[in-house]
């Protein structure tokens, strides 16, 4: 079986989002979470998925010289892009709120970037789910921010969170990228990556 295969490796994630740790748990992986400092800039010029991509396989590779030959790492990262640019995490409450007044009453792409790393290969791919927000009253936005602090979160939300529950009245496509990992498609990814 599949998940066998996979826990034959030791699997790094370079990941301290809970939500991405959940999202491998529940998908019977076995790994160890390695946090690495990274700075996420990217080349000027590029476009969602660009970045997404560009940036999760930065990650990864900054790996590569302290990586046995049984070893893979999954690095992920995850953006907001609404109106042709990045809405990241939020700097202060200030930041939080006219982020999420942007999205309010608005279709925005939560694209995720994901790059598996072993010292013999490497398979770079990204997720894209576009996300519709009903309109938003600035109390709403407020009392979400307060009480729920989205600092650590892409587009300052997060869609499994109160706000979803009011705002997302349609998603077209995964579901668990926008909680921040395309789950379905990493699983097919990895038996493509371990097998092919």
């Amino acid at each position: 079986m599949i998940l066998d295969n996979l826990n034959n490796f030791k699997i790094i994630l370079a990941s301290r989002s809970p939500r991405r740790q959940q999202l491998l748990r529940d998908l019977g992986l076995k790994f160890d979470v390695v946090i690495r400092e990274y700075i996420e800039t990217y080349p000027e010029g590029l476009n969602g998925e660009e970045i997404a991509r560009y940036v999760a396989h930065e990650k990864a590779v900054s790996f590569r010289n302290d990586i046995s030959d049984n070893e893979i790492v999954i690095a992920a990262d995850t953006i907001v892009w609404c109106n042709n640019r990045v809405l990241g995490k939020p700097v202060d409450l200030e930041d939080a709120i006219h982020i999420l007044k942007e999205i309010s009453g608005n279709i925005h792409e939560v694209i995720t970037g994901v790059t598996i790393f072993s010292l013999s290969k490497e398979l770079t791919f990204s997720d894209l789910t576009k996300v519709t927000f009903e309109a938003l009253s600035e109390e709403e936005i407020c009392y979400y921010v307060d009480e729920f602090k989205p600092y650590d979160k892409a587009g300052a939300y997060g869609i499994q969170e109160w706000i979803g529950l009011i705002a997302c009245s349609h998603i077209n496509g995964s579901y668990f990228n926008v909680v921040g990992l395309p789950v379905q498609k990493l699983y097919k990814e990895l038996q493509k990556f371990i097998l092919g």
